[in-house]
């Protein structure tokens, strides 16, 4: 059955200015509409009650709203689950960016007018797909200061916790402890090791389930319902919603400082070594000078690159056991760095008003032993000349990696673990969602997702909890977690067209697919974040999504007007990622810059959901060029969906087989990475790309 739409032109915020909105009614009503109207503020009370009681009195079952963003005022146009709305973007692609009374302005808007109605033709409102059997209860893997804090705070907000620890206590590293550093006043006295209240806080909740001395010898299951099972005395199953891994972190391997000299004399301390040493004897008496190496292997090429965020308050604390247990000490801090941020700040300042604590900045060169005592040399000192010290014991701030993940044995296609960043920490998208991981339902807290202290363990603790209650919540609506919360939609697969070439299965970041022996893809809905890269890998056209689809998008495509080769006027199509380059490209058009009109904007969930039919369409179609602006990879940046704009430049092979086939330049298809920040650039990719693409000359498909 035929869709009832209603077309809706708003011609404030500058629209009617630059655009004859008159025309693009008489545009609107060749595209068997059922109703199409103008207003001067479509967000006004006024023009949001023409198009509710229209709505009503026409039981419209479509609406275009062509007016500004659809980043903007989504919850006023947002109307009834029956109404499927699409919004058209005339403000931000089109009047903001042209100049008054262009005719090639007033053409692009008519183009993204027939886009914007074809898109609502050729789609339809997503049916949220909802798992059976729902479960509430959450799992926190790992008993340490993150894994408590976590289930405590679970249980505060009502949900049963299932608390797995893999040793005979729970208390991990922090339960290790003599004393911890003060995080409040006074910052003159270490305190007693929070920990301890909070294991007993756990054991006293009766939301908390507490196994330890357990393993996980399995994990099936998605977002929603996840099947664990666990060997504890013997074996058995849990079942729960959402999982909180906070497994913890590991000491770096000392025995790699060969330089520092550690191994050489059972005078040459780790920083955890001492820590057991004072908690097995507090009242000890420690030798006369002792010297802390801060950074031993951290913030190192050949060792840790990073800074590992506990070593320094670690060291100032048993700074103060060394004093406390023998007030005749000399205790010695070779520091690259005194990383104290925040209020961490008044306690190494109490720590420097010690009289018998000296702090030197420098690089160790050389670890010697010399009779009974310890020689430090030390080069790049702040005073420039090379020194040495003499000391009785050396304690090394060693680093901190994250444990291992394998533990977890998820029944995943891609590895028992959660996939990991270069240095060993769980992957996610680290800067927009960083206790995500690439595992939808599963978050990484604490030291397992990155360097941190007790302090900082606490805080992250809490937000991998209400990271995983968010996650249950939606699973139960039928809806994504980031970055497309609320997205009811899903991949819906065709498989009489499949070929089982395994594409959508092995380029998929978040484990969504499983397959068959034979390769036959079997997707798990609910693990799912709606990225369309799968949409983009498959060659078969297998896969689409309600709102989103190879057929619909081809027919956006081939919406548009194509002027003759003779008429001088490009068309080029432009694929922009929602989550940098679309908003990039808005506020570009808010600060008043401009672009070429002859450039036509369909955004895309991720650039790695292009596929190639599109691709190939549109060149079909006599389209000049294709840009694809995506995320910026890298270390310091990244793809919403992690690899979504790697995967592009790896395809690009296979665009350039497409356009030999087709006998057209390379350089008709070119991809680009931005930031959201970089607004700037927009205009100068835009500029730079329509002088190629005159430099080629027309798509000779143009005229066929």
């Amino acid at each position: 059955m035929d869709k009832k739409i209603g077309i809706y032109i708003c011609s404030g915020c500058g629209i009617g200015n630059c655009l004859d909105v008159t025309k693009l009614s008489q545009a609107a009503s060749t595209e068997s509409a059922c109703i199409y109207k103008n207003h001067k503020a479509l967000c006004s009370p006024e023009g949001f009650e023409i198009i509710k009681k229209d709505i009503e009195k026409e039981q419209l079952s479509g609406i275009c709203v062509a007016a500004c963003s659809p980043r903007e005022k989504t919850e006023l146009f947002s109307f009834r689950d029956h109404i499927q709305v699409e919004r058209i973007n005339l403000r931000e692609l089109v009047a903001w960016i042209g100049e008054p009374g262009d005719e090639n302005a007033q053409v692009a808007a008519e183009d993204y007018l027939r886009m914007g109605i074809t898109k609502l033709k050729t789609t339809s409102i997503p049916e949220p797909y909802i798992e059976d059997k729902i479960c509430n209860d959450i799992l926190v893997v790992g008993g340490g200061i993150s894994g408590i804090t976590a289930a405590i705070e679970g249980a505060k907000a009502g949900y049963t916790i299932c608390l797995i620890e893999k040793e005979n206590d729970l208390g991990g590293w922090a339960n290790k402890l003599y004393k911890q550093m003060p995080f409040k006043e006074p910052y003159d006295q270490l305190k007693e090791p929070l920990v301890k209240e909070l294991i007993a806080e756990a054991e006293n909740n009766k939301f908390i389930r507490i196994y330890k001395s357990t393993a996980i010898l399995q994990i099936d299951g998605h977002p929603g319902r996840f099947e664990i099972a666990i060997k504890h005395v013997k074996t058995e199953k849990i079942v729960v919603g959402a999982i909180v891994a906070a497994m913890g972190w590991k000491p770096y391997n000392a025995r790699a400082l060969s330089k520092l000299g550690y191994g050489t004399s059972n005078k040459i301390l780790t920083n955890l070594e001492f820590e057991t040493l004072i908690k097995g004897n507090p009242k000890q008496r420690l030798p006369g000078t002792i010297l802390f190496i801060q950074c031993a292997g951290s913030r190192d090429k050949e060792h840790l690159p990073y800074c590992s965020s506990y070593c320094c308050g670690t060291s100032l604390k048993q700074t103060k056991y060394i004093r406390e247990s023998n007030p005749d000490s000399l205790v010695y801090i070779v520091y690259k760095d005194i990383r104290t941020p925040g209020l961490y700040e008044e306690f190494y300042k109490e720590v420097q008003r010690d009289d018998r604590v000296f702090f030197t900045k420098g690089d160790v060169e050389k670890v010697e032993t010399q009779n009974e005592k310890l020689k430090v040399i030390i080069k790049n000192t702040l005073l420039g000349d090379d020194i040495s010290i003499m000391t009785d014991m050396i304690i090394l701030a060693t680093g901190m990696t994250p444990a291992a993940t394998a533990d977890l044995n998820l029944s995943y296609r891609l590895g028992k673990g959660l996939p990991e960043l270069k240095y060993e920490f769980s992957d996610s998208h680290f800067i927009c969602f960083p206790y995500e991981t690439r595992r939808t339902g599963i978050y990484a807290a604490g030291a397992l997702r990155a360097p941190m202290d007790i302090s900082a363990c606490i805080e992250d603790a809490g937000g991998a909890m209400l990271k995983a209650i968010q996650c249950i919540e939606a699973t139960k609506r039928g809806e994504a977690v980031h970055p497309r919360a609320g997205d009811k939609s899903y991949p819906v697969l065709f498989m009489d067209r499949c070929t089982d070439c395994k594409r959508c299965t092995e380029e998929c970041p978040f484990g969504m697919y499983d397959e068959t022996e034979k390769g036959t893809p079997l997707p798990n809905p609910a693990r799912c974040r709606r990225c369309g890269i799968c949409l983009g890998s498959c060659p078969e056209r297998v896969i689409s999504f309600a709102d989103f689809s190879i057929n619909s998008v081809s027919a956006m495509i081939k919406s548009v007007s194509m002027p003759d080769e003779f008429e001088e006027k490009p068309r080029v199509l432009a694929f922009v990622c929602e989550n940098d380059a679309y908003p990039a490209l808005e506020m570009a058009a808010r600060k008043g810059l401009k672009w070429s009109p002859f450039i036509r904007i369909i955004p895309v969930r991720c650039i790695g959901s292009i596929n190639k039919v599109w691709i190939s369409d549109a060149l079909s179609c006599g389209y000049d060029g294709i840009l694809q602006i995506g995320c910026k990879p890298g270390d310091d940046y990244q793809c919403h969906y992690i690899h979504g704009s790697e995967l592009t430049q790896k395809r690009g092979e296979n665009l350039q087989e497409t356009l030999q086939t087709m006998m057209l330049e390379p350089e008709r298809i070119k991809t680009v990475f931005v930031e959201i920040t970089d607004y700037h650039k927009i205009p100068v990719i835009f500029e730079e790309y329509m002088n190629e693409i005159e430099a080629i000359g027309p798509n000779p498909f143009k005229n066929m």
